[in-house]
């Protein structure tokens, strides 16, 4: 099952601040430090991909006229899923055919306008193979922790008697049938996952959102059963404002930009994929020497693999960063300290991860760039026990 688009709101902050393009030196213009607004990385908004965009306006504009798109039925004489524009389906198959990141042929692709959208018609279809509906037995689903928390937020949201949430799967004990997200590289700490359950009644959704070349290496075409993708996390496109006809002309120019010998003409000096793993390295290599340099946090650290699309060993550089606090302190009070409201790690599953903060990598380079100038600071309760020598 394939997710085509999901939200996106752009609120990018400028202050100022000025970050060099090496990654080893980073300059902070301590003009700007004294600005009190706190910034906002709790969100995962992919407005990194506008300058890309920007630079390829004309090639990907869309014009649909007034005769188009009518009726609910998209061609009433075809066995074709409702809402789904000719071409759609073959451009999902190309780009992923391209990348080589999922195994798409015999396999139904089903568009939607939100992550949450698609994920409830999974949980729907799975349950609905093994409760009729008529029994008080409800399919638990459960995830690893640290999960992405909204799994279950959206899945009580629809009390549903079909289907509830359990939880994390590594505390998981029932019998019977259950179904288990799988997400990878997961939501928040950019690790790749595989099943934790593993027992008799199984059913999986691999929560695939993440996994495109500019976050983590293409090491094999992922073969399961159920795959969500969404089109905001590779291309920053929104379910909400982006129809199927702009879906189809973006996947196309993505897909025509590897595919066509020579490149087709385009003020772009790179490519979407490259652009984006650019981007996200440089700001992984900043992140990490201004983590180092404050010693208030620790960073996971990932290794490197081959990517088949790249074609070079790399490390993963996932959308958001996981950090936990060195002396085990509340995470989300120290950021609130320096001014950053990053999502508390407590809400990914565990209590355990209180000592956690996920921020995001992937908004804009203004926003990046004030994240780095507060992160270079000490929190002053830590400054104040380095004082005291406590």
């Amino acid at each position: 099952m394939e997710q085509s688009k999901d939200m996106i709101n752009s609120s990018p902050i400028n202050n100022g601040s000025k970050v060099d393009k090496s990654d080893e030196n980073i300059i902070i213009d301590p003009n700007n430090s004294t600005d009190d607004v706190p910034l906002d990385v709790d969100l995962g908004d992919p407005v990194m991909y506008y300058p890309y965009w920007k630079s390829v306006d004309d090639e990907c504009s869309v014009t649909i006229k007034a005769s188009q798109l009518l009726s609910y039925f998209v061609n009433p004489d075809k066995d074709e899923f409702v809402y789904h524009v000719p071409g759609f389906t073959d451009a999902v198959r190309r780009v992923h055919r391209v990348v080589g990141n999922a195994v798409t042929e015999g396999r139904y692709i089903i568009g939607g306008t939100g992550s949450s959208q698609l994920f409830n018609y999974l949980l729907r279809a799975l349950s609905s193979k093994v409760n009729s509906g008529t029994t008080n037995k409800r399919i638990p689903v459960v995830c690893a922790a640290p999960f992405y928390g909204l799994f279950g937020a959206s899945v009580d949201s629809e009390k549903s008697a079909m289907y509830e949430w359990k939880g994390d799967a590594h505390t998981f004990d029932e019998e019977g049938p259950y179904i288990e997200v799988v997400t990878s590289p997961n939501n928040p700490d950019g690790l790749i996952r595989k099943p934790v359950v593993n027992r008799q009644g199984e059913m999986l959704i691999h929560d695939l959102a993440y996994y495109w070349p500019q976050y983590t290496p293409m090491t094999a075409p992922a073969d399961y059963d159920n795959m969500l993708f969404t089109m905001s996390k590779f291309t920053g496109h929104a379910g909400s404002r982006e129809g199927q006809l702009r879906a189809i002309k973006i996947l196309k120019f993505i897909a025509d930009s590897y595919e066509k010998t020579p490149i087709p003409p385009a003020p772009a000096t790179e490519r979407l994929f490259e652009f984006g793993y650019r981007v996200m390295d440089e700001r992984w290599n900043k992140i990490k020497a201004v983590i180092k340099r404050s010693n208030v946090f620790n960073l996971l650290e990932y290794s490197a693999q081959h990517c088949n699309f790249l074609g070079k060993v790399h490390n993963p550089t996932p959308a958001f960063a996981w950090l936990e606090s060195k002396n085990g302190d509340d995470a989300s009070q120290l950021m609130s300290e320096l001014k950053i409201q990053a999502r508390n790690g407590a809400m990914f599953g565990s209590s355990e991860h209180k000592k956690c903060v996920r921020i995001t990598l992937v908004g804009s380079d203004d926003q990046f760039n004030l994240l780095l100038q507060r992160l270079s600071s000490r929190p002053p309760s830590i400054s104040k026990l380095d004082v005291n020598g406590s």
